[in-house]
């Protein structure tokens, strides 16, 4: 198996890992906020850098997602995100997280951020 396939597995366990720590009680109010800022742009349907650019609209899923990963995990205690990850690992066994429903938000406010827009042009 290649490096690159270990990493994308790998970010597939700690993007929940993440989100579950978030809520976890032993994590540091300022792990929290970097893990909330991680969880909202794993999630964002918008990019830093566009997708549709070559090359480099895919650089935010290779290196700037990683790297708020990695920055996250820093800063949130071993043994909290260890047992985090232990939790997380079935999460997306399918593909798609468990709790779906989580993604509610996310997809209100797009609409309302829709909904604004059109409202501004008609």
């Amino acid at each position: 198996m290649s490096k690159l396939t270990d990493r994308a597995k790998k970010l597939k366990t700690d993007i929940p890992a993440v989100f579950l720590a978030l809520k976890e009680k032993r994590t540091p109010w300022y792990a929290k906020i970097i893990a909330a800022v991680v969880v909202v742009y794993a999630l964002s349907p918008i990019d830093l850098i566009p997708d549709f650019i070559p090359v480099l609209g895919y650089l935010d899923d290779l290196i700037i997602l990683p790297a708020l990963i990695a920055w996250c995990v820093k800063c949130i205690p071993d043994e909290v995100f260890m047992d985090c990850r232990r939790r997380a690992e079935g999460m997306w066994g399918n593909g798609s997280p468990e709790k779906w429903y989580y993604a509610v938000p996310f997809v209100l406010i797009w609409l309302a951020v829709i909904a604004l827009i059109i409202m501004a042009f008609t």
